[in-house]
């Protein structure tokens, strides 16, 4: 597909072709060109990624003004994680027009989820240099809209572990922990305590009826610690 075709499907013209070209061209390809001036797309993707955080937070807090913020958070991971973006690459056929060398064009590199995700988020950078933020915003709204009723649920429920673990390996790369360290009252009424551990370091402990309700309670106190900034290793 030719850039002028991309366009098209994008609905989309640019000012600059030049711009959209770079945003579709995949290292590899340099890889394969004698000419200098031909640009890779990772700035561009870098770009873009920082402008697809905004305006889902922008049109995150705009429509639920009860959200909480970390509520918002898990959505807008939901809605701008790799595999959201490949679909909504796969939907503009991204794969199609992106510029690739030939051994990563022969292992599925078109079809290959990463590449469709930084196609599609040098896409955004290469749109908002070439047409402003308004443009992107038009462009990208009804296509967030799209993946928001499928991520909600899912991003809502997560309970208080589930939030501890992805905060804590992409804080640090590391998996929580959780230790019983206690067990109190007689058998019908009983207590636990349990501690939740990053690396060799005890971050806060719960109370429970429960093992799991104690590390729930626990996983909450973390929360409450990395809310507030006080949570470091």
């Amino acid at each position: 597909m030719t850039v002028e075709e991309f366009q098209e499907v994008l609905g989309v013209s640019f000012v600059n072709p030049y711009l959209l070209e770079q945003a579709l061209t995949h290292r590899s390809y340099i890889n394969e060109q004698a000419d200098d001036l031909v640009e890779d797309n990772e700035r561009l993707e870098y770009l873009g990624d920082a402008i697809l955080d905004f305006i889902t937070a922008d049109m995150l807090y705009r429509r639920y003004p009860e959200m909480s913020e970390g509520v918002m958070t898990r959505v807008r991971s939901a809605l701008v994680r790799t595999d959201s973006l490949a679909q909504l690459a796969l939907d503009c056929q991204v794969g199609a027009a992106l510029l690739m060398g030939k051994g990563e064009e022969n292992s599925g590199g078109r079809e290959r989820a990463n590449n469709l995700c930084s196609g599609f988020e040098a896409i955004i950078g290469a749109m908002y240099l070439d047409r402003g933020l308004d443009v992107v915003r038009d462009f990208m709204l009804p296509r967030l809209t799209k993946f928001q009723t499928l991520v909600m649920d899912e991003a809502i429920s997560k309970d208080a572990r589930s939030q501890f673990q992805e905060w804590s390996q992409a804080e640090y790369n590391i998996t929580p922990k959780y230790k019983s360290i206690s067990t109190t009252g007689p058998e019908h009424k009983k207590e636990f305590v349990v501690e939740v551990i990053l690396g060799e370091q005890v971050v806060a402990k719960g109370k429970g009826r429960s093992k799991r309700n104690a590390a729930q309670s626990a996983a909450r106190a973390a929360l409450n610690l990395v809310k507030n900034g006080d949570l470091s290793l």
